[in-house]
C-alpha cells in the first residue's frame, strides 16, 4: 500500500495512472497516517504548495512522518519543497529536509519543458526551477539544461524526482517500480 498525498493540487491523475499500470495498492489521502509510503506529487509554485500545505498543517504532519523514516517520494514540485527557500517565492520557507534552496535555470528558453536524459535513460521535465543542494551526497540523478542541475535527489528515507517518471514512458514505469520495491 501507497499513501498518495492530495493536498489540493498537483498531478494526481497521472500519478494513479502509473500506479494502477504497476498494480500497485495505493489510498488517496488528505491525512496521511505515516502507516505506508508516500508519495506527493506536484505541479506548481513553489509557494502555493507551500500555502496550501501551511493553512491544513499538512506540512507539520509531512515532517513528522519523514522523520519517522517513512519512506517519501516527491515529484517535481514534491522535490523542491523540500528544501529551505525557493527563488521563485522569496519569503516563503519550505520544509527544509534537505539544506539547500531553488532556484531558476539561468537559460535562454525556461521553462525547461520536454526530455532530458539521466543515467539510465530518458525523462520527462516540466520545470522552470532546479534544486541547488548544499551537500552534493544528496545528489540522487543529475540531468544537463544550460549546465548541470539536480534532477532527482536523495537522503535516507527521502527520494524525488524533479522530472515526472509518470509521464516518462518505461523508463520512468520502472523508476516508480524500483522505489516501490527496493
Amino acid at each position: 500500500m501507497v499513501e498518495l498525498v492530495d493536498y489540493g493540487g498537483g498531478n494526481l491523475g497521472s500519478v494513479e495512472r502509473a500506479l494502477q499500470r504497476l498494480d500497485q495498492p495505493y489510498q488517496l489521502t488528505s491525512q496521511p497516517t505515516g502507516n505506508h509510503p508516500l508519495i506527493l506529487p506536484g505541479v506548481g509554485a513553489f509557494g502555493a504548495v507551500m500555502h496550501s500545505l501551511t493553512s491544513t498543517k499538512l506540512d507539520q504532519r509531512l515532517k513528522e512522518i519523514i522523520q519517522q523514516q517513512t519512506p517519501f517520494l516527491g515529484i517535481c514540485v514534491g522535490l523542491q519543497i523540500l528544501l529551505e527557500e525557493s527563488e521563485e517565492s522569496p519569503g516563503v520557507p519550505g520544509l527544509a529536509l534537505i539544506p539547500g534552496k531553488v532556484v531558476r535555470f539561468q537559460a535562454p528558453k525556461v521553462p525547461q519543458i520536454g526530455w532530458n536524459r539521466i543515467e539510465g535513460g530518458f525523462v520527462y521535465f516540466v520545470n522552470s526551477y532546479h534544486a541547488q543542494l548544499k551537500d552534493p551526497k544528496h545528489l540522487w540523478y543529475s540531468a544537463d539544461y544550460h549546465g548541470p542541475f539536480c534532477a532527482a535527489l536523495q537522503h535516507r528515507n527521502i527520494s524525488a524526482f524533479q522530472f515526472h517518471p509518470e509521464k516518462s514512458g518505461d523508463f520512468g514505469q520502472k523508476l516508480l517500480k524500483d522505489w516501490l520495491q527496493p
